[in-house]
């Protein structure tokens, strides 16, 4: 029942946060107006707003003027179905199921505004850091000290990076990297690890398809990286740290 209510509720988080990735970086507000068409302007009805499979009845084209709707929405919808699940089956108890879903529901729309917009939002970066800290007094006040000294370290490594190379990350991956080491403690290692391999790789494949030099010269934004190897983190970092420990 506990996975059903984890996917259920991740697919309906998963549309809201759909909105949160259109408005948030525009201005909007998060609650008004409802649903409408981007192209005709049309409100939504409510039986056209089942997460994933109002948008597979409609064959993925607005019912008034049949104006392709972006098949992103069903994607975030169904990827955060997936996550929440992970999270309640990987979970050790209420301290790290509560900082794992409310993770997720932060790093979804931070991928996406970073994908679109190359700006990762304060208010979602600092709110998060806010719900970690108190996630962590509420359940385990034992391990905020942990908390805030992964979180000064891994927003403290990419504030090194990002000085040493200016224009290179900005201060968004920073605070993103913070946000991130509230959350996973130690295990943020594992999630900075992740995130570096990862777009090292892609922007050797970016080089690869366009030439070293004009590759090079391809901004990439790297919070989606972030929110990559903070999935990683969440879900598999524990293990991989306590394998480490054991093994050197």
């Amino acid at each position: 029942m506990l996975v059903a209510f984890a996917a259920l509720g991740g697919l309906l988080a998963g549309s809201f946060l759909n909105v949160v990735a259109w408005r948030l970086p525009r201005g909007e507000s998060l609650v008004a107006p409802g649903s409408r068409c981007p192209g005709c302007g049309h409100a939504v009805r409510g039986y056209d707003n089942v997460p994933v499979l109002s948008w597979l009845a409609l064959r993925g084209r607005c019912r008034d003027c049949r104006e392709p709707i972006s098949a992103r929405y069903p994607l975030v919808e169904g990827t955060s179905a997936a996550l929440a699940v992970a999270v309640v089956l990987t979970a050790d108890g209420l301290h790290d199921l509560l900082l794992g879903l409310v993770l997720i529901a932060l790093l979804v729309p931070i991928a996406l505004i970073d994908l679109d917009t190359r700006r990762i939002p304060n208010v979602l970066t600092g709110l998060g850091a806010l719900a970690a800290v108190a996630i962590g007094l509420a359940t385990d006040p034992g391990g905020v000290p942990e908390q805030l000294i992964a979180g000064a370290g891994a927003g403290g490594f990419l504030l090194l990076a990002a000085l040493a190379r200016p224009g290179g990350m900005g201060m968004g991956d920073v605070k993103l990297a913070g946000m991130l080491g509230l959350f996973l403690g130690r295990e943020v290692a594992i999630a900075l690890l992740v995130a570096l391999v990862a777009g090292t790789l892609v922007g050797v494949a970016v080089m690869a398809r366009k030439g070293v030099a004009e590759g090079r010269k391809t901004a990439l934004p790297f919070g989606p990286f972030l929110a990559l190897g903070g999935v990683v983190a969440l879900l598999v970092g524990a293990d991989v740290v306590d394998w480490y420990l054991r093994s050197f």
